[in-house]
């Protein structure tokens, strides 16, 4: 595995901070969850992590967690901006400062924030649906007439924050590589929902064809029917995506034979000028919709299955879990290398919430810490108040 011996701390959080753990645990690295004291875990992006509890309210909790770090490679800050400098863990403690050599100066400090730095919104609350609206990209978006819709959490938590995250981490550590020095990494999900849409944003701000018109007159984001989505009898979805001449012309030839194989009389049928003549695609769609809803989704998706016409089932996780190698509705690890191939699926599978403080006493061992040193902590109440009654028979190390 590529990232095998890196050691990660990462503090629990939502969504963009464990998907950047997740894709480095995938890939070997040894991750470890910092949960707080007493917390519920609902967290499912955990496969191949270990956590600990600690409550960073306390001296001990506070001192375990320096500890910890200071001998990581990799740190993954979720909180808002100022969180971790109030609880004396900022990057300053563990980078050089002022000419004198940090606590840990090779440190790889990724931080992921809502919004930009230094901006009118830096120390609001903020989610998803936010994000997208301050990029930029939630107006160019597809939905209705009156208002766009959102792709889930797709597009700012993961691409733009999480996924963003953990490709800086990794431009980091080939840095460090040549310069024995770590730094800090900084992803705002608004900054990198705008980067991962470049493509889009590129085009809106232009004549283009693309996405340089009103909201869903264009090619990508609802306009043309030949790029949607289309209901069938069974209520089930096929989607189309017929872009180039030759293949709308393949998916059109299909398609009108099968309407006229099942006896239907065709009023009208469309042309390859139909592909670029807009005035013709309010007639096209009805077509369309007309034309899928007379079978079910599994006749078209076998009647296009290996042709050249982009047309292929909407299929629901459990369909699409079965063509993954895996037959699993967790997805595997992507990409996949050929020499350091990531965690085998049996690991990568593994169970989908991991249990708060669960590797506690392991973990600690791991980095040095005697038995007497950690029922020392626990008395301290580094792992929180229930951890003081401990007794030493019910502790293993």
């Amino acid at each position: 595995m590529a990232l095998r011996g890196l050691s990660v701390i990462e503090f629990a959080g939502l969504a963009p901070g464990p998907f950047a753990g997740l894709v480095l645990a995938h890939h070997g690295a040894s991750v470890i969850r910092i949960d707080r004291p007493s917390s519920l875990n609902t967290d499912v992006l955990c496969a191949g992590k270990r956590s600990i509890v600690l409550d960073l309210k306390t001296p001990a909790g506070i001192a375990v967690a320096r500890r910890l770090i200071a001998h990581a490679d990799v740190l993954i800050d979720p909180f808002r901006p100022g969180v971790m400098e109030k609880m004396g863990l900022g990057p300053k403690f563990f980078h050089d400062s002022e000419g004198s050599i940090g606590v840990n100066d090779r440190l790889i400090y990724a931080r992921v924030a809502g919004f930009p730095p230094d901006g009118p919104h830096t120390s609001m609350a903020g989610h998803e649906i936010n994000y997208l609206a301050l990029s930029g990209v939630l107006s160019i978006l597809p939905g209705p007439r009156d208002k766009p819709t959102f792709p889930l959490n797709l597009l700012a938590d993961f691409a733009g924050g999480g996924l963003m995250c953990a490709t800086g981490i990794l431009l980091a550590l080939v840095e460090r590589c040549k310069s024995g020095r770590g730094q800090v990494v900084d992803v705002n999900m608004v900054s990198g929902t705008r980067y991962v849409s470049s493509f889009p944003l590129l085009h809106a701000t232009s004549t283009s064809h693309l996405l340089g018109g009103p909201r869903g007159s264009n090619l990508l984001d609802g306009g043309a029917p030949f790029y949607d989505v289309y209901t069938c009898s069974d209520g089930k979805w096929m989607s189309v995506g017929c872009l180039e001449p030759q293949f709308f012309k393949t998916f059109v030839d299909i398609f009108k034979n099968a309407l006229r194989m099942d006896g239907l009389k065709l009023s009208w049928i469309p042309t390859p000028e139909a592909r670029i003549r807009k005035e013709d695609w309010p007639k096209l769609r009805t077509f369309l919709e007309n034309g899928f809803k007379t079978k079910p989704r599994d006749y078209w998706a076998s009647l296009f299955h290996g042709s050249d016409a982009c047309v292929v089932p909407v299929l629901t996780p459990e369909e699409a879990a079965l063509l993954d190698p895996s037959r699993s509705v967790r997805p595997s690890p992507h990409p996949y290398l050929s020499r350091t191939p990531p965690l085998p699926q049996t690991v990568a599978r593994s169970s989908m919430v991991l249990e708060p403080g669960l590797h506690t006493w392991e973990v600690l061992g791991e980095f040095g810490l005697s038995r007497g040193e950690i029922l020392q902590l626990a008395s301290d109440g580094a792992f929180g108040e229930e951890s003081k009654h401990e007794t030493v028979s019910s502790c293993k190390l």
